[in-house]
């Protein structure tokens, strides 16, 4: 990392960075102690994941600004694992995770994440926008009435807020009024400390206590390698998200590695698996937050908050929290994706809203993005496979077809059963202009059609193709 590299990175936004941070770090609390009582363990589990993977993701990650913790998808998968073996092994779990993504990265699998439809990426972002929205409502429903005014006032005061000024990001001084509110006034609402114990102790350094045998091996596989899959795409697809919402690019197979460093060491200081969250990353970039020092600040402050002001976070009152995460999902939501969706492909309309379905009906991202994948590769297959020709005579005497559509292994029987061959008459001209020759199935319809015409006796010309379907047409003959 040269020197132009660190300014650029670490040093170009200083304030922004670590004010974006201490923001980030007060959004995490909540959710890591959540997700830790998801997946069955100790809330601290989840703490000491948050501050070890935000660190060293600032280090090693390819997305500067993308914040990466303990995530409730990820927690989700641990649910059974913890539930039949224990903490142990959900820690060898993690360690295991970041081997195989590290080692997927080496690979350069995240170049991949292209090939993930953009009619995917926005039932990945609306699904997660809804599934956050809809996370805020156990904490208002049926709650008393300073709960629902501290939460307006939250959504108030970021709202109106950057309207005035934005030196300092407006869910922080949001968090802060309301806790001095809630603490002063002594109201009885629902605080951090409420979910879970907070333990004023560093993470130290521990060995899974696991047999090391092929059997502990394969009980925890089968979970690390779903734990590999949603941690990879909900990162990829979070760092294609605040690519666009930067306007930069990221190094994506960097960001595979960085989760895979960033997960073993966790695993080794007893934290869960995580990868890149989308709300944190939204809060961090809508707070200034630009560089790799926000992700640093979000994972120092997060401990220091724990060790130092541990009793203060406790009372934080959880309706300021719901109003930032509330503001969280409105702006991350795709709103104009609503707008369009009568105007975009019916087949890409589709995918989309059953990516949303999906995802907010299982709570796993990968099932939804999977099989929105899958779906959008069917639409394009069933669109490439319609092909036609349209023939006309020359004054000449000679039939011209000119095709339409690609020619590959799907289109190749119907390719074939276009002509005419008893009544065409002696010369044949095949023009391939508005077309493409793929496979090696699209050369053998070709000669398919180039042998049945000469069995009348008839001769065939293929004009008009591009320099890469003459390479394919000249290797398959050759």
């Amino acid at each position: 990392m040269n020197a132009q590299t660190i300014k650029d990175e670490w040093l170009s936004n200083i304030r922004g960075d670590v004010l974006a941070g201490i923001t980030v770090a007060l959004a995490l609390i909540p959710e890591a102690i959540a997700f830790s009582i998801i997946a069955g363990v100790d809330p601290m589990v989840g703490l000491y994941a948050s501050f070890c993977i935000a660190v060293v993701i600032s280090i090693t990650g390819g997305r500067p600004g993308m914040i990466s913790a303990a995530t409730g998808s990820m927690a989700l998968v641990m649910i059974v694992l913890v539930r039949d073996f224990g903490l142990e092994y959900l820690l060898a779990a993690t360690v295991l995770t970041g081997m195989i993504q590290f080692a997927l990265g080496l690979l350069k699998v995240g170049r991949f994440i292209s090939f993930i439809p953009y009619s995917v990426v926005l039932g990945f972002v609306n699904s997660l926008a809804i599934l956050i929205f809809l996370a805020q409502i156990p904490f208002i429903i049926g709650a008393s009435l300073p709960v629902y005014l501290m939460t307006a006032a939250t959504i108030g005061i970021i709202w109106l807020l950057p309207r005035f000024t934005r030196a300092v990001p407006a869910p922080l001084i949001a968090i802060i009024v309301m806790t001095a509110v809630a603490i002063g006034t002594g109201l009885h609402v629902l605080t951090v400390g409420d979910l879970g114990t907070i333990t004023k102790a560093l993470p130290l350094f521990h060995l899974p206590m696991v047999p090391l045998s092929i059997e502990t091996l394969l009980i925890i596989l089968p979970y690390s390698v779903t734990l590999v899959i949603v941690g990879l795409l909900e990162s990829l697809l979070t760092a294609s998200i605040i690519d666009e919402m930067t306007d930069t690019k990221s190094n994506k197979d960097r960001e595979v590695k960085g989760q895979g460093i960033a997960n073993f060491i966790t695993g080794f200081f007893g934290g869960m698996a995580g990868c890149a969250m989308i709300g944190q990353s939204v809060i961090n970039i809508t707070s200034g937050g630009r560089g790799r020092l926000s992700s640093m600040t979000a994972g120092l402050f997060l401990i220091f908050l724990i060790i130092v002001l541990g009793d203060i976070v406790a009372q934080i009152p959880m309706a300021a929290l719901v109003g930032v995460m509330i503001m969280v999902a409105v702006g991350t939501f795709e709103w104009q994706s609503v707008k369009d969706i009568s105007k975009i492909p019916k087949s890409d309309a589709f995918v989309m809203l059953t990516t949303i379905a999906i995802v907010v009906y299982t709570h796993d991202l990968a099932k939804g993005v999977l099989t929105g994948v899958v779906l959008a590769a069917l639409a394009m297959a069933w669109k490439m496979s319609v092909i036609s020709v349209s023939g006309s005579k020359r004054e000449d005497g000679v039939k011209i077809y000119t095709v339409k559509g690609q020619l590959f292994f799907g289109t190749m029987t119907a390719f074939i059963d276009l002509f005419d061959y008893t009544g065409d008459p002696d010369k044949i001209e095949i023009d391939f202009q508005n077309s493409h020759i793929w496979d090696h199935s699209a050369v053998e319809a070709i000669a398919r059609v180039i042998d049945k015409y000469q069995q009348e006796n008839k001769s065939v010309y293929v004009t008009g193709l591009d320099i890469e379907s003459q390479k394919t047409l000249d290797k398959g003959f050759s």
